[in-house]
């Protein structure tokens, strides 16, 4: 395996490499120790960006089908040789274990070989205008164009998967971008940078630029700039006022909910094992994190049991140790946060069935039940390895009970009824429902996106196209 990072990544200028006086400390999200530095772009860059991206449209659009193919095939190829150094840029600036470093870079290399695949599918359709006399001789046809430039700004826990989301899409659908990827990992999107840097896209097709919020509101706010797509917190309203006349897409979080039915339809250990890997995986740094479970009463002692006996055996510690299941969280600031959302929890009447004590930016796994409902740590968004407990008597009253929230990412449903599934589907408030399996579940070409506030539009390689990409009518009169 690689064991250290470069001293020095540039940030990426109309697809060329630039290196800027300013530079970015990035952390070992363990030790806390400087890793590496990173360009910063200052306000002057990020205009010179926007300009070289718009000016790219048109040579953006007509980069053909299958030379946006090659390009993306060619970062499969990339990704897949540099596996093991993408892995290990993860695990130090995210502090994600390195077992979850793995298996995001295998979510990357899937992400761009979907994209890969959709850029010669984007197709159109035929319209049948004949549908009274005075339109017959007349012909429909539709096809979708790219949209334009656009601007996206990526957070801190996905730091590979989320850009892929946002970059791959772009250039299959032949749009010039922008990304601003989070100042705490931006790592792994330079690499990325690095890797299109190698291909033959038309200048100013792509630009990385990592910078401060107040320089990326140029991004927000440019009207040269078609489309704004924002991963990260409710902020993202905030963005969306300030963006004018462009289409805005946001993922935005959750608090999200798993249901545990009388019968979930497999064995109790089953169940378990996925709970203990949809709460705890990344620390819980993920906005479709298992936050809330919802256990039927008869169920409610042998599971919690379990549960806590699982939760009790994680390993914490060094993310590169391949043991270890829970890492540092971002910042010593989140640490705290999560630690004090669970004490003001216990306070108000709330138990910890396990909970250790947090050291710096580690914060063991917890398990807590009978949380007060109005409380930040049930109403909120956690990112951190926290889960909840909670009984309940009746099917319809655990689906109001996820209703209750102000989020609507994903939720999971464990039920061996198939009358209840569907219940689940036609009555959960969310973007998805994932049965038989934790809310945490994502394949990278499913929409996915929420509702309420966890977000507007949807993600996934098609449906971002879809985003990116306007329709273009042509009637034809040949009669």
């Amino acid at each position: 395996m690689v064991d250290k990072l470069a001293k020095h990544f540039p940030c990426y200028l109309a697809n060329a490499a630039v290196h800027t006086k300013t530079e970015l400390d990035v952390l070992d999200k363990f030790t806390g120790k400087r890793a590496t530095r990173v360009a910063f772009a200052d306000a002057a860059l990020v205009r010179k960006a926007i300009v070289a991206a718009h000016k790219a449209r048109k040579a953006m659009a007509e980069f053909p089908p299958d030379a946006r193919r090659d390009v993306l095939e060619h970062c499969v190829r990339r990704f897949t040789e540099r596996s093991e150094e993408l892995a290990l840029a993860l695990c130090v600036e995210a502090g994600k274990p390195i077992k979850d470093s793995r298996g995001e870079v295998t979510r990357l290399i899937d992400t761009f070989r979907i994209a890969a695949g959709e850029a010669t599918r984007i197709g159109g359709d035929v319209l049948e205008l004949q549908i009274s006399p005075r339109t017959r001789g007349y012909r429909g046809m539709v096809k979708r164009v790219p949209i334009g430039a656009c601007a996206f700004i990526t957070p801190f826990n996905f730091p590979l998967n989320l850009v892929a989301h946002k970059v791959a899409p772009a250039l299959a659908a032949g749009c010039p971008f922008v990304l601003k990827p989070a100042a705490k990992t931006p790592i792994g999107a330079l690499i990325i940078g690095e890797v299109f840097s190698e291909t033959d896209l038309p200048k100013g097709a792509f630009s990385i630029l990592p910078c401060s919020n107040e320089d990326a509101g140029l991004l927000v706010e440019d009207e040269r700039i078609a489309l704004l797509s924002f991963t990260g917190g409710l902020v993202g309203w905030d963005l969306k006022a300030r963006a004018g006349r462009k289409k805005v897409t946001l993922e935005l979080g959750g608090n999200a909910a798993c249901i545990v039915d009388e019968d979930p339809g497999q064995s109790l250990a089953k169940v378990v094992d996925r709970m203990v890997f949809g709460a705890y995986y990344q620390s819980g740094q993920s906005c479709i994190s298992v936050q809330r479970i919802l256990v039927h009463r008869a169920l409610y002692p042998k599971f919690r049991k379990a549960m806590a006996d699982a939760v009790g055996k994680l390993r914490m510690g060094d993310p590169k140790d391949e043991r270890v299941t829970i890492g540092p969280v971002v910042d010593e600031a989140a640490a705290k946060r999560i630690d004090a959302w669970m004490d003001a929890a216990i306070a108000g009447g709330a138990k910890a069935i396990v909970r250790g004590k947090r050291k710096g930016n580690l914060v063991p796994a917890a398990l807590l039940e009978k949380v007060p409902r109005d409380c930040e740590l049930y109403r909120k968004e956690a990112f951190g390895p926290v889960a909840l407990l909670e009984p309940f008597d009746d099917f319809e009253d655990a689906i109001a009970i996820v209703n209750d929230s102000d989020f609507g990412l994903q939720a999971g449903v464990f039920t061996g009824s198939l009358a209840h599934a569907m219940r689940a589907w036609d009555a959960l408030e969310v973007g998805g429902v994932i049965v038989g399996d934790v809310p945490s579940f994502r394949v990278d070409n499913m929409p996915y996106g929420g509702v309420k506030g966890s977000g507007l539009g949807r993600e996934g390689i098609r449906s971002a196209i879809e985003d990116m990409t306007e329709p273009r009518l042509l009637v034809v009169r040949d009669a």
